[in-house]
């Protein structure tokens, strides 16, 4: 599996582009800002406070896509260059065909469908091109957009999974329906 070069995808009204040292205000905000973490738990090691931590985390996501170990994309609107939020595919299996999605959207853009036009073209470019068979997704059990988001999607609920870094989450899954079809 390979992150470079950076693949760089354009939907209809989005471009996910790579996140630069120049996102860094925007990474402060969407890692800090009260709204967009209501449902998220970081350890305190983990968590945004400042621009270094932001420049910290951004050097992290171009390690780990040098690495091949996570992408993150930066999503925009096509107009504008500015990053409104991120998505992430991370936590790969050992044989690389699972992961788990993330993501996040300033307040401002949400319910628009953005996330949703991301979303789905993340699992077709995990499926597609990185050939998973399963993309999983962690949500707070509170998180009633990010559920809807999840479902609208294709993702299923999986009642008997636990996520014992956090109970508070629960799991949702896609699988790769051309994996079905052999």
């Amino acid at each position: 599996m390979k992150f470079l070069p950076f693949p760089e995808i354009k939907t209809e009204r989005l471009q996910l582009r790579k996140i630069e040292e120049s996102d860094c205000d925007v990474i402060l905000f969407l890692r800090s800002d009260k709204t967009v973490n209501k449902f998220i738990k970081r350890t305190k090691s983990r968590r945004t406070k400042n621009k270094a931590d932001a420049l910290k985390f951004i050097t992290k996501i171009d390690n780990g896509i040098k690495n091949n170990k996570f992408i993150s994309w930066g999503i925009t609107l096509k107009n504008n260059p500015k990053i409104i939020g991120t998505i992430c595919l991370w936590n790969f299996s050992k044989n690389n065909k699972i992961a788990e999605v993330g993501y996040d959207l300033n307040p401002i853009f949400q319910r628009k469908g953005i996330m949703s036009e991301a979303l789905n073209y993340i699992v077709n470019f995990g499926f597609n091109t990185l050939n998973l068979s399963k993309i999983e997704a962690f949500t707070h059990i509170k998180n009633e957009n990010s559920r809807r988001l999840l479902e609208k999607n294709g993702f299923k609920f999986i009642k008997n999974r636990i996520d014992r870094g956090n109970t508070f989450n629960i799991i949702f899954e896609i699988e790769n329906p051309a994996a079905n079809s052999h």
